[in-house]
């Protein structure tokens, strides 16, 4: 009968320790709650602009020129007030001394409430900037520098018959401008393109950028006066005696393509991506242009966002493990990046990583509230976003009993990258190097509509060494590049108590300087690889591929015409087909089920094209063919034949 029972005892704890290592991994919202904020009947909350008040009321702006205060915001009854009108598309907001100051699309205003009835009854111009009439003349901020004044940033216009080239056709568009509060404007940096994310956090000026001509991807830069981001638009006006940047157009135009190549017509062709070309990148036009300021982190395409919008400091004891960091905001995806950000030799460079997804509409402004809540504000109109509403006001709300199983940090080695997370590990699977995978990518420096990853290499692992308390690992690999995206991916490490695996395994690192000395013994490294074992492959890939493209500055893709015919009648994992469809930053832009800033592919499904129709179009798209979309897909000649016939095989498989 001791027998029995004692056989029991064992299968019960055998099946009780299977059942906790088999539970399911924690989610986002398992730890960070996306909560709507009540908002009353009548107004339209298409958020440009927010600021949390010292008294802990919300000051919101507007995209259709309305500011509301609201009272009590985190509470389950908010009330808001009207506090001003009549304004033109409001896309930022801060208070200083008792004001609001909001920038409308030609000025700065300050708003008042002079009789403290609630409502402005100054509109004040600091300083007014000219205006074409073009519709993108977009206006951001301010934010308030250390010193008082303010920063407000200048979206550029997209031409007539060159419609997708960003143009500066009147002063300080695509510049970034210093303003005293008695109206001095001093140009501080031009080279932006649509930075409608800026801020200043520990003293720094900090923008992001969006994806477009001569901007391969999102990133955050902190910006220096003087410095020419990349976008040439704006060197139109450094001829003036205030301008701080000195670089021409013509010294610009004579060290790059712009490509105005124009047909038997006589018009100018849009230039599109090609296929194995020799390229130039942002960090090699830097031996040119001495005033180019990289970005301190990308913030990959497709992946962490399509239009980069504001950067804000994580406060202590907020949001977990993570005080210090950075959020960026995403209007198109509908998401919020997260940003370590580290000093080497001088350089600022780090690591971005996903970190909330499932916003209603498009991320464009965040504010903190006073109880460490997060504030989003959001908009699509025009513009098209991830949600499935087109405005709202959300709030993010971390459950602090919880601690997410997250790299916490990444950080740059001599030899490799040190990953920090946010619990111990548990060492077998942490010493094992089939759980890694590292690559590297960048982007080309080119007047097309973005970029693909190009320059894909994946990078051999040669060992890892998992600290005592289990909270570090570093990992040693050979041919690490200085400016390229690092993708450290750790998604077969799990958690040591809870054999949890992380909720987000891929870091973006951006290797702008490789640290010196320091360097691991190859005696103190584990060289586990159970894939050597199991005959598995190692670790996910970024990009689909797993070898070194060949030859700097070349686009590295491979026609696969051999194979096409063969993967008309293969249908990829689901696995498989989120590698493949992240490469191609397909998922940017189209949903499985849903409408985004293009067709579901379910909804694309229902024209049955054929896989080798859906390749053309990949190539060739037709814009007509969806004319309720208002951004057209551009072309793709970088997707292969035989991954465009492995898409449309699993888009059409959808039902």
């Amino acid at each position: 009968m001791k027998n029995i029972l004692l056989k029991v005892v064992l299968l019960l704890t055998v099946f009780s320790s299977t059942i906790a290592f088999a539970q399911e991994t924690p989610k986002e919202e398992d730890f960070y709650k996306i909560n709507k904020v009540r908002i009353p009947e009548g107004p339209i909350l298409e958020v440009g602009g927010l600021v949390t008040l010292p008294n802990g009321d919300l000051g919101i702006s507007t995209r259709r020129g309305e500011v509301y205060i609201v009272q009590n915001p985190t509470s389950n009854y908010p009330y808001f007030r009207k506090f001003a009108s009549g304004l033109h598309e409001i896309l930022g907001l801060a208070y200083k001394d008792g004001a609001l100051y909001c920038a409308q699309r030609g000025e700065l205003t300050k708003l008042v409430d002079k009789n403290q009835d609630g409502k402005a009854d100054v509109y004040e111009t600091v300083y007014a900037w000219p205006l074409s009439g073009h519709y993108h003349e977009y206006s951001f901020g301010p934010k308030i520098s250390s010193d008082g004044s303010f920063f407000v940033t200048g979206n550029v216009a997209f031409g007539s018959e060159e419609w997708w080239r960003g143009e500066s056709r009147v002063p300080m568009r695509g510049w970034a401008m210093n303003i005293t509060e008695t109206g001095q404007m001093n140009p501080w940096a031009t080279g932006l393109r649509s930075p409608a994310g800026l801020n200043v956090i520990d003293g720094n000026f900090y923008y992001t950028d969006n994806q477009g001509d001569w901007v391969g991807s999102g990133a955050i830069w902190n910006i220096q006066k003087g410095d020419f981001i990349g976008h040439p638009a704006g060197l139109k006006w450094t001829g003036r005696d205030d301008s701080p940047v000195k670089m021409t157009e013509e010294y610009f135009n004579s060290k790059i393509d712009e490509r105005r190549v124009k047909n038997a017509e006589g018009r100018i062709i849009k230039p599109e991506n090609r296929v194995n070309e020799e390229f130039k990148t942002l960090f090699q036009m830097k031996k040119d242009f001495p005033e180019l300021r990289l970005p301190s982190v990308w913030l990959p395409y497709g992946i962490l966002g399509i239009s980069t919008s504001e950067p804000v400091k994580i406060p202590e004891n907020t949001f977990g493990p993570f005080a210090g960091q950075l959020l960026v905001g995403d209007q198109g995806m509908s998401i919020i990046s997260r940003v370590f950000i580290e000093t080497v030799n001088g350089m600022e460079q780090g690591a971005s990583f996903l970190f909330r997804k499932g916003f209603r509409s498009g991320v464009l402004r965040l504010a903190w509230a006073n109880d460490g809540s997060l504030f989003v504000g959001e908009t699509n109109r025009g513009w098209g976003s991830a949600g499935d509403a087109n405005e709202g006001l959300e709030r993010v709300v971390y459950d602090n009993s919880k601690t997410p199983f997250e790299m916490k940090a990444v950080r740059a080695q001599a030899d490799g990258f040190e990953i920090e997370f946010t619990q111990p590990v548990d060492k077998k699977s942490a010493e094992d190097i089939a759980s890694y995978n590292l690559e590297s990518f960048i982007y080309k420096y080119q007047p097309v509509y973005g970029s693909p990853m190009v320059n894909k290499s994946t990078l051999k692992i040669k060992g890892v060494k998992v600290s005592a308390d289990g909270l570090k690992v570093r990992i040693v690999a050979d041919n690490l590049r200085q400016y390229y995206i690092h993708a450290l991916t750790a998604e077969g490490v799990r958690g040591k108590n809870t054999y949890y695996s992380l909720i987000h395994p891929t870091a973006y690192y951006t290797l702008n300087s490789i640290p010196t000395g320091g360097k691991l013994a190859a005696s103190e490294l584990s060289t586990t690889n159970s894939s050597l074992v199991s005959g598995k492959t190692t670790g996910n890939t970024v990009a689909g591929a797993k070898t070194a493209t060949a030859g700097a500055g070349k686009s590295g893709a491979t026609k696969g015409t051999a194979t096409a015919k063969t993967a008309t009648t293969q249908k990829p994992s689901e696995a498989q087909m989120k590698t493949l469809l992240t490469s191609y930053t397909c998922l940017a832009c189209h949903n499985a089920d849903k409408r985004q800033i293009g067709p579901s592919f379910r909804e694309i499904a229902k024209r049955r094209y054929s896989p080798e129709k859906m390749y053309a179009l990949i190539h060739n798209p037709q814009p007509q063919n969806w004319p309720d979309y208002a951004t057209e897909m551009p072309p793709m000649p970088q997707v292969t034949k035989v991954d465009a016939f492995k898409i449309a095989n699993w888009i059409n498989s959808l039902k």
